[in-house]
């Protein structure tokens, strides 16, 4: 059934492009929902009475066979976790992008686009299958941003798009030198991650792959695209931007370099954390001292990505699904925040600059728009009660049992989380410097429907995983015990 989001993303793409345009929202708003109701039926009624979260295959057909390439679909626990997030960003994304009308249908087709591909990534167990879904998920980006974007757009849509298809084409290289060198004809994820690749062919494949992978993941110091395209991008495609396109890359790393080189994951692995936490601390330093209200979410964005992948490097079951909770975690609490800022604040005052917002007084003039930012902070910066606590508590745990000095350093990151978030607090909603407010609210609209129904979207699922985190740890600690991962605990061992 998870196919589905597939099929119904593109599908839905192309009637957009069909209807008369006063359908439009209507349409892709019905897309989105279509998509995400698939998951929640299909982890609400499982077809089997299978363990929760094991890897099921969902189709697997000849494609290609002169290169044993197949349409091969299958899903684990870590496939639906995500899966879950793309169908809620989509949802989320779609309300918040109510108001655009510039070639409103062209906009949400090339959406569409995105998601159907970024769906088919999360549940290829093909390889090649896997690259052509990753290639037409980066493809709408730069459109999206090119056209309906704000501050350099042309120059933030070029940057990602460069950086991506770099990233791409390190990975096709070093995919194409695994099936070569695995002579198993075939680019089953299953099967290459079974094949004992040599020692010296890991060292290099294994950083080739994750690096690529891990570019779109905002790895310092490979990470300046994002908060460039982040700012450039409109909010629906920002929300996209940081919710899960940035995920395609830590599930590359995590799915494919780390199951296929198991060796070159254990030689490379401690600087690889030294990068994640560098990429901790660096990106909240720089989002301290932004004075644009999106770049301050653009470099927190690099910053709590870089737990995700010092989650990775732990090798630990704690660490691992830390991590992977802090793929949803972030995706739901980034896609918010830029929602808040790119939406609600900058459509209203036309400005995102803190020293122009700060007389506005937007607590008083956006109520909803700063009790929203408040709570989305406070998940922000770790409280409990909210899903960012327990997946960088997870990360810090498994950290500290593998790399204790580093994880002091990493802890630093999430004090200055506190300080850059408490600073935009004050700075963008709550400062009585120059008060404005009684002459600017006058000429600002009220929040609409479709904001506040995505807000509470977002923000419920940020609560019930914070409050209920076996929702997804049960969905995902199956999945780290399957024969995909057999060897990376063994540390590549037969």
């Amino acid at each position: 059934m998870l196919a589905w989001t597939i099929y119904i993303s593109f599908i839905g793409a192309a009637l957009l492009l069909l209807v008369p345009t006063r359908y439009t929202r209507a349409l892709a708003l019905l897309t989105a929902t279509a998509g995400l109701a698939v998951t929640l039926t299909q982890l609400l009624f499982p077809n089997d009475l299978d363990e929760l979260g094991v890897l099921k295959s969902i189709i697997n057909l000849n494609w290609i066979p002169q290169l044993g390439i197949h349409y091969h679909l299958a899903a684990d626990g870590i496939s639906v976790v995500l899966v879950l997030l793309t169908g809620i960003a989509a949802l989320a994304g779609v309300l918040f992008s109510w108001n655009v009308t510039y070639r409103t249908k062209e906009f949400f087709a090339l959406y569409f686009v995105l998601i159907g591909g970024v769906y088919g990534v999360f549940l290829s167990f093909d390889l090649f299958l896997l690259l052509v879904f990753y290639e037409i998920a980066i493809i709408p980006k730069y459109f999206l941003i090119a056209i309906w974007g704000s501050t350099r757009r042309e120059y933030g849509a070029m940057k990602l798009a460069l950086y991506s298809f770099a990233g791409s084409a390190m990975v096709v290289i070093g995919l194409i030198a695994a099936y070569v060198v695995s002579g198993a004809n075939t680019f089953d994820l299953a099967t290459l991650a079974q094949h004992p690749f040599p020692a010296t062919f890991q060292y290099w494949a294994f950083p080739l792959i994750f690096i690529g992978f891990a570019i779109l993941a905002g790895i310092w110091p490979l990470h300046t695209w994002a908060p460039t395209g982040h700012v450039a991008a409109p909010t629906g495609a920002s929300m996209l931007l940081a919710g899960v396109v940035m995920k395609l890359g830590a599930y590359g790393a995590l799915r494919v370099a780390m199951t296929l080189f198991p060796l070159g994951l254990d030689f490379w692995r401690y600087p690889i954390a030294v990068l994640a936490v560098i990429g901790i601390v660096y990106g909240a330093m720089v989002a301290l001292v932004q004075r644009d209200f999106k770049f301050v979410i653009g470099y927190s964005s690099v910053s709590h990505m870089g737990f995700v992948l010092l989650g990775f490097m732990t090798l630990s079951q704690i660490g691992l699904s830390g991590a992977v909770l802090q793929m949803f975690s972030h995706g739901i609490i980034a896609g918010l925040l830029f929602a808040v800022v790119g939406r609600m604040v900058y459509e209203r005052s036309h400005t995102r600059e803190l020293s122009e917002l700060e007389p506005l007084h937007l607590g008083r003039v956006l109520p909803f728009a700063s009790v929203t930012f408040v709570i989305a902070g406070a998940a922000s910066m770790g409280l409990p009660g909210f899903s960012g606590f327990m997946a960088e508590l997870q990360v810090l745990v498994g950290a500290w049992r593998t790399f204790p000095h580093l994880t002091l350093l990493a802890g630093l990151g999430i004090i200055l989380g506190v300080a850059y978030t408490l600073r935009v607090m004050v700075l963008a909603f709550f400062s009585d410097k120059n008060a404005q407010s009684s002459t600017y609210r006058a000429g600002v609209n009220a929040i609409s429907l479709p904001e506040k129904a995505g807000a509470i979207l977002l923000l419920s699922m940020a609560i019930l995983v914070g409050l209920f985190p076996s929702v997804l740890l049960d969905l995902i600690l199956p999945s780290l015990h399957s024969p995909l991962f057999e060897r990376v605990w063994k540390g590549g061992a037969p």
